[in-house]
C-alpha cells in the first residue's frame, strides 16, 4: 500500500507538469502583503504575515516529530486557523496534508489515516462537543500501523489515546522556532481530498502545490476576488475540495476570509454585515439559511454567491436572491479537477445560470462530452453525454492506486468526469446529473456502497442496497436489506449500527426489509434495478409523512 518509492515514482511522472502550472504554496503565500488581513474571526483577525509566521513554526514543530518530505499528515479539523497552519506547514516540509472530515467517525477516520499512511493525526478533541477521544478509541490500533503522534489543538476533556501514538499539544508545535527555508516545491504533491471510489473505501486524490496555488488564482478571478474591496465568506469546511479552493481563491489575491468556525446563520450574517463581505460560495441550503435569516436583506455589498444544486425544495432560491441584488451562478467542480473548476456567466438566462456547469475560471482548461454509446465527441446543444476536462487544476493521480489513476483519464489525457452534461457554444457546459450513482448527502458526494458495506458487517444483514431520496425537505439514504436466514431485521437496530460509526449524513432515514432485489436480465447477467428501489423507499417516505401531517 505505501512503497517507500512512491513520491519519486510520482515526481519522476509528473514533477515538470506541476512545476509549470504556477508556484509553490509558501511562494504564493509570500506574495501577500504581510500585513494584509488574512483571517477574520468572531474575536480577532490573523494577517497573512502572523499565518505565514505560525505555519513556519509548524513545519519546524511537526518536522520534530519526525515528518519529512513525503510523509502524510491528517487534518481532523474544523475551521480554525490551525487548520490553514497546517496546511502550509506540510507544503514547507513537501509533506502531504490528508483532509480528514469532522463528521467522520471511527470506520472513515480509521480507513482514511491508516491507508493513507498517515505519520500524525491533528484533531481538535474540544470543538462544539464532539466526542473525538471516543471515536479514536473506536479505532482499532493494527488498522493505522504507520501514526506516530496525535497533535491536539485547544481543551481537551477527555484522554486522547491511541494505540501507541504520542499526544502532543499544539503549543508544543507552535513554540518550535520558525522554519526559514522551504524544503517543498511546485512539484510536490501536498494534498490528499477523499472521494467516492470504487470500492467501499473512499480514493484519495492527490494535488500539486502549483496545481492548487495556479487555480487559486483562476478560481478568484472567476469569481470576482481581484476586486479591491472583496471580502470572502469562509463558511463551508477546510476538509472539502469547496472549501480549500476557496480559501485558496482568496489567498492568491490576498484578500481577506471572514471565518466562523462553524456555520450559523444569524452569526453569519452579522458577520457579513460588519465586515461588508462581497462574495461567497455555497449549497442552496446555505444561501436560504442567509435569504431567511436577513429577511432577504443582506448587506448591501454582498454581490455574489457560488451556487450548487443540492436540494430540489429550494429551487426558487437563486431567483430570490436575484431580487435582493446578488448574483447567483450555477458552478461546477469535484477533488480530481478541483472545485470551482467553472461559474455559469453572470448575463446568461437564469434558467441556466441556476444549472451546474459554467465556462472554466482558466482559460487554458477545456471541457467537452463524449457520446457514452459511440464514444463520439458531441458538439454544443447536440445532447448529452460525458463530461471531460483538461487544464491546470487536474490532479496528480490517486495517491497509491496507479490502476484507478489510469482509467480516469482518456488516451490523450483529459479526465473522465462520471458526469452527465450537455456542452455549450461558449466552450463551457451543463451539468445535469451523476452517470453513476454517487449520493449527494450533507453537501459531500458519498458512494453508497460505503454505506452499504457497513451495513453488511452486522450480523443479521445477507445483502444491501442504499439508495438516495428526499426525507424531511433533505437528500438522504435509504437502504433496502436482505436478512440471513432466519435472522428477524430491526430497523432500529441497524440505524444505531451505523450512528456514531459513520457520519450523521449517511446513517439512512429508513431500512426497508425484503425479500430479494427488484431486477432486470442484460448481457451480463441480472442487474439491480436501483431506480426501482428509489421510487419504491420514496414512495414509503411520501406516504409516512402524509399520514403523519394529513390535510384538513
Amino acid at each position: 500500500m505505501n512503497p517507500a518509492s512512491w513520491l519519486s515514482d510520482l515526481l519522476a511522472r509528473n514533477a515538470a507538469a506541476a512545476a509549470s502550472r504556477g508556484p509553490s504554496i509558501p511562494e504564493m503565500w509570500a506574495a501577500a502583503p504581510a500585513d494584509a488581513p488574512c483571517l477574520i474571526l468572531p474575536d480577532r483577525s490573523l494577517s497573512y504575515g502572523e499565518i505565514d509566521a505560525a505555519a513556519r513554526r509548524a513545519a519546524s514543530g511537526l518536522a520534530a516529530l519526525g515528518v519529512v518530505e513525503g510523509d502524510r499528515v491528517a487534518c481532523w479539523l474544523p475551521n480554525l486557523p490551525e487548520y490553514l497552519v497546517t496546511f502550509l506547514a506540510c507544503c514547507r516540509l513537501g509533506a502531504v496534508c490528508v483532509a480528514v472530515n469532522t463528521r467522520y467517525r471511527s470506520v472513515e477516520v480509521g480507513d482514511i489515516v491508516g491507508r493513507s499512511g498517515a505519520k500524525a493525526l491533528v484533531l481538535a478533541p474540544g470543538f462544539r462537543g464532539i466526542d473525538f477521544a471516543g471515536i479514536l478509541a473506536d479505532v482499532d490500533p493494527a488498522d493505522v500501523p504507520a501514526l506516530e503522534a496525535l497533535v491536539t489543538v485547544g481543551e481537551v476533556p477527555a484522554p486522547v489515546l491511541l494505540g501507541a501514538a504520542k499526544v502532543v499539544p499544539w503549543a508544543q508545535i507552535d513554540a518550535a522556532p520558525p522554519m526559514a527555508e522551504s524544503r517543498g516545491g511546485p512539484e510536490k504533491p501536498c494534498k490528499v481530498f477523499t472521494t467516492s471510489g470504487t470500492t467501499s473505501g473512499p480514493k484519495f486524490v492527490l494535488h500539486a502545490q502549483a496545481t492548487l496555488a495556479r487555480h487559486g488564482r483562476d478560481a478568484g478571478a472567476g469569481m470576482g476576488l481581484e476586486a479591491p474591496d472583496a471580502v470572502l465568506l469562509q463558511a463551508i469546511p477546510f476538509c472539502g475540495v469547496f472549501g480549500m479552493a476557496q480559501i485558496l481563491a482568496a489567498a492568491a489575491w490576498a484578500r481577506p476570509s471572514v471565518l466562523p468556525p462553524a456555520f450559523d446563520a444569524a452569526q453569519a450574517v452579522a458577520l457579513m454585515a460588519e465586515h461588508r463581505v462581497t462574495h461567497a460560495n455555497g449549497g442552496d441550503d446555505m444561501l436560504d439559511r442567509l435569504m431567511s435569516v436577513s429577511g432577504g436583506a443582506l448587506n448591501p455589498e454582498f454581490r455574489h454567491f457560488g451556487y450548487a444544486r443540492f436540494n430540489p425544495a429550494l429551487d426558487d432560491v437563486a431567483e430570490r436572491a436575484n431580487a435582493a441584488g446578488i448574483s447567483c451562478v450555477g458552478l461546477y467542480g469535484m477533488s480530481e479537477c478541483m472545485a470551482l473548476f467553472s461559474f455559469q456567466p453572470a448575463d446568461c438566462a437564469m434558467e441556466r445560470r441556476k444549472m451546474g456547469g459554467g465556462v472554466p475560471v482558466s482559460a487554458e482548461a477545456g471541457v467537452r462530452v463524449r457520446d457514452p454509446e459511440s464514444g463520439a465527441i458531441l458538439p454544443p446543444g447536440d445532447g448529452a453525454g460525458e463530461l471531460e476536462v483538461t487544464g491546470p487544476s487536474i490532479m496528480l493521480g490517486y495517491l497509491f492506486n496507479d490502476e484507478a489513476t489510469r482509467k480516469t483519464f482518456t488516451d490523450d489525457g483529459w479526465l473522465k468526469t462520471g458526469d452527465l452534461a450537455q456542452a455549450t457554444a461558449d466552450g463551457g457546459f451543463v451539468f445535469l446529473n451523476r452517470m453513476g450513482d454517487a449520493l449527494r448527502l450533507g453537501g459531500f458526494l458519498t458512494d453508497p456502497r460505503e454505506i452499504e458495506t457497513h451495513l453488511m458487517t452486522h450480523a443479521d444483514v445477507e445483502a444491501c442496497q442504499v439508495v438516495g431520496v428526499q426525507a424531511g425537505g433533505k437528500p438522504r439514504a435509504a437502504a433496502f436489506v436482505i436478512p440471513r436466514a432466519g435472522a428477524a431485521i430491526d430497523e432500529a437496530a441497524l440505524a444505531a449500527h451505523c450512528d456514531g460509526r459513520l457520519a450523521k449524513f449517511k446513517v439512512p432515514a429508513r431500512v426497508f426489509v425484503v425479500d430479494r432485489f427488484p431486477t432486470t436480465p442484460s448481457a451480463n447477467g441480472e442487474k439491480i434495478q436501483r431506480n426501482r428501489l428509489r421510487e419504491m423507499a420514496q414512495q414509503a417516505i411520501d406516504a409516512a409523512a402524509d399520514e403523519r401531517n394529513p390535510v384538513t
